[in-house]
């Protein structure tokens, strides 16, 4: 089970979306996730309104929000819908070492192919920076566990020690790798023919392992 999806489980009943028993409502409640992703990643989560969202879906927000119950939730589930595909891509278990390196690349690649997913990431995640922004705690869980995998796949790639020293320069060096690959977005999103994000990400990566394995400290704490 993924961290999602554990953090999934135990919220309640009243912090998820209604299961729709029709064939119907359950198509018309994915096509307000759809608008909803759409609207929130070309205005942003404070400037969409749920009237915005129910006239392109065609219903009142009292409809909306019989499916989501609050523009909070809604902005939850968007969230979820993305990581659903990002879960499907990585398969049953996450690869590691540089294997999982390896993944960031296909990452960066396959969201070359996928804008509206890396729009709405990118307002998103600056946007959730701003007092009480309801996706906030999202975003901290997405960085720290992102984190938590890019330091391990370069502490396995590079054979790095377990004391103070190697630990601390792995997850600089994962921070580093994270940093690249969203500020990547931004410049593509704003420039595309300018910006080859999957050339990018393997260069970083390729120095950063290069720089570890060459200047590793005689010694850890």
């Amino acid at each position: 089970m993924t961290d999602q999806s554990v953090g999934r489980a135990a919220r309640s009943a009243r912090d998820r979306p209604r299961v729709p028993r029709s064939p119907e409502a359950q198509r018309r409640q994915q096509d307000i996730l759809h608008i909803a992703m759409d609207t929130f990643a070309a205005r942003g989560y404070n400037n969409a309104s749920l009237a915005e969202i129910a006239d392109r879906a065609g219903l009142t927000q009292a409809g909306v929000l019989h499916y989501f119950r609050s523009k909070s939730l809604l902005l939850t589930s968007v969230l979820e819908l993305r990581d659903d595909s990002d879960i499907e891509q990585l398969g049953t278990e996450r690869p590691r070492g540089l294997r999982f390196l390896h993944h960031l690349v296909e990452t960066a690649r396959r969201n070359a192919e996928r804008e509206g997913i890396v729009r709405l990431y990118a307002v998103l995640s600056a946007e959730s920076v701003t007092d009480d922004h309801p996706a906030q705690d999202y975003f901290r869980g997405r960085y720290a566990g992102l984190r938590a995998f890019v330091t391990d796949a370069i502490v396995e790639t590079c054979g790095l020690g377990t004391g103070t020293a190697d630990a601390d320069r792995a997850r600089h060096a994962a921070n580093a790798v994270i940093a690249v690959m969203d500020g990547l977005q931004i410049q593509w999103l704003l420039d595309p023919a300018a910006v080859e994000m999957t050339v990018s990400t393997e260069l970083v990566i390729d120095a950063i392992l290069a720089g570890l394995t060459r200047e590793r400290p005689a010694a850890s704490d």
